[in-house]
Order: C-alpha cells, then structure tokens, then sequence
C-alpha cells in the first residue's frame, strides 16, 4: 500500500512514497534524513525547512515503528543518530571475527556496525532476524 506525501527540498517539489524508503535516520538536531529509492540522493527535512512534510514523515515513522507487521523495522542508535531501519531491504550482512555486526543501507553507501558489548539488544535483534529469514545462525 502506497503512502505517498509530498515535500519540498532545496526549492524543488518530490512526491515520494514512504512505503518505497528502507531507512530513516534522526539526528539530534531535528532533522529527519532518508534516502530516495534506486538512488543514493538523500533528502533532509526539519521543521522549519517543511513543517508538513516533516509532520507527515514524522507520523509515517511512528507508524511503522509502532505496527510493523513483519517485525523487520528496527531502531538503532548509531553515531550519534537514530536510524529506523527495514531489515527486510537489507541484502547483506557481515560478521567479523571481532564479533561486529555490519550491514549497509539501502539506496546509500552508510555502513551500520553494531557491536555486541555496546548495545546488546540491537545486536540480538538482527541476528535473530537473520536467522529467522535467512535459516542461517551467525556466532
């Protein structure tokens, strides 16, 4: 189902569907930034640039954190960003022997890392979505 908004960035008009966009990523400075699909063209948003659109965003994002049906968005806290993140865009993960955990974003070249001591639950998270798409268990 499609969620389409439309937005205004540097003086030009998108109409964008949500549903297509595979990450999210907050920083602390109110600003909301994701990535075009089948592109590595990023948009930002804040409140003051598009306040009905970073509403808009804002209430799709709370959305799919709170109901996603397939249980692959995740929240992760990751150089001093919050990312929501579709896992079920991901195709690939990599486990290094030091234990890190690291994936790249779709329609970007960001790579999150998550590491088992600095933030346990995350790190569980993923290897267990990992194992319940994929049928293969990570160390």
């Amino acid at each position: 189902m499609a969620y389409w908004i439309k937005i205004n960035y540097e003086r030009n008009d998108y109409v964008i569907d949500l549903d297509r966009i595979s990450a999210f990523a907050s920083a602390p400075s109110s600003k909301i930034t994701f990535w075009l699909p089948n592109s590595a063209h990023q948009i930002i948003i804040n409140q003051q640039s598009d306040p009905e659109g970073y509403q808009q965003v804002m209430e799709y994002i709370k959305q799919v954190s709170a109901h996603s049906l397939s249980g692959s968005w995740i929240q992760v806290s990751y150089e001093r960003n919050d990312y929501l993140i579709d896992l079920s865009r991901i195709s690939s993960f990599c486990h290094a022997a030091s234990g890190k955990l690291t994936f790249w974003l779709p329609d970007s070249s960001i790579p999150i890392i998550i590491n088992e001591q600095k933030d346990p639950d995350t790190y569980q998270k993923i290897l267990d979505y990992i194992q319940r798409k994929t049928g293969y268990l990570l160390p």
